[in-house]
């Protein structure tokens, strides 16, 4: 009982404070460059700790992350220049390059798991910057925090209905291998819950009218598949380590990675899905 209350209380104040965030584009940037941080920070501490003959710099990489991220909402929202990610690049360069002078055991792993640090983590959180700003007719930026904040909705709203269904009608394993909680039935009922929360979006939402209804349902559908693939990656990685939980500063929910593997595949494949029905 104790510990659902704490989870309950956690996963409110979570759930606040993204919501908030996104009402205002500098508390986005902020809130999101600290957990693109702290996931980074978290990520290279389980390899460093549970990887065999594995070390990766955890500062810079946690810097190069939270640099990235910064950079991608300076230039999207058009008050940087593209310039700005030349310090980004350097960094990855030097990571490379100084394997060649500290004569680790496995520099290939390191190699791996300090680009998979930037590109599973940085990379799909500073896409949010993406969802966030368009620009119009007359190349004007204009922040909208509608879309990426959908996403998110759409997660929880996945993850709530897909308990429920699988609860009481569970019975066809999703993918026992890795997850062997999920069931197709609460992957189907998450699904159809999204959908109509998607399409009540459309309905009430007047930033949105660059999008019918049939692409909010379609968004939503993209954002369950790779949301359900990014739980079952991170399930994936956390069982290839030997690992039950990613960390514990979240009480109640685990980890950063717990907390948000989902949005690790769900807002790149939400920004691909925004372009091409934009360009198509």
């Amino acid at each position: 009982m104790k510990n659902l209350i704490v989870r309950t209380i956690t996963g409110v104040i979570f759930v606040a404070a993204i919501v908030t965030s996104f009402l205002n584009p500098v508390a986005m940037a902020v809130l999101f460059a600290l957990v693109t941080g702290l996931t980074i920070w978290e990520f290279t501490g389980l390899v460093n700790e549970h990887v065999e003959d594995t070390t990766i710099n955890r500062v810079i990489c946690t810097v190069a992350g939270v640099w990235f991220f910064l950079s991608m909402y300076g230039f999207c929202c058009g008050i940087v220049h593209s310039a700005v990610f030349f310090a980004y690049l350097f960094t990855i360069v030097y990571l490379f390059i100084s394997e060649l002078y500290l004569k680790q055991k496995n520099p290939i792993n390191n190699w791996a798991y300090t680009t998979l640090s930037q590109m599973y983590i940085a990379l799909p959180f500073s896409l949010i910057n993406v969802l966030a700003f368009m620009g119009d007719n007359e190349g004007d930026i204009h922040y909208n925090y509608v879309i990426p904040l959908s996403v998110f909705i759409f997660l929880w709203i996945n993850d709530t209905g897909a308990y429920c269904a699988g609860s009481l009608l569970g019975k066809h394993k999703l993918f026992p291998r890795i997850s062997p909680g999920k069931s197709w039935e609460g992957s189907i009922g998450g699904a159809v819950f999204v959908a109509i929360a998607a399409y009540v979006i459309s309905q009430l939402s007047p930033a949105t009218a660059q999008l019918s209804p049939l692409e909010w349902i379609g968004l939503g559908l993209v954002v369950v598949v790779f949301g359900t693939w990014g739980d079952l990656v991170e399930s994936l990685f956390k069982r290839t380590i030997g690992i039950k939980d990613s960390g514990n500063i979240l009480p109640g929910h685990g980890g950063m990675l717990d907390r948000f593997d989902s949005s690790l595949m769900a807002i790149p494949a939400a920004a691909v899905y925004l372009y091409a029905i934009t360009a198509f």
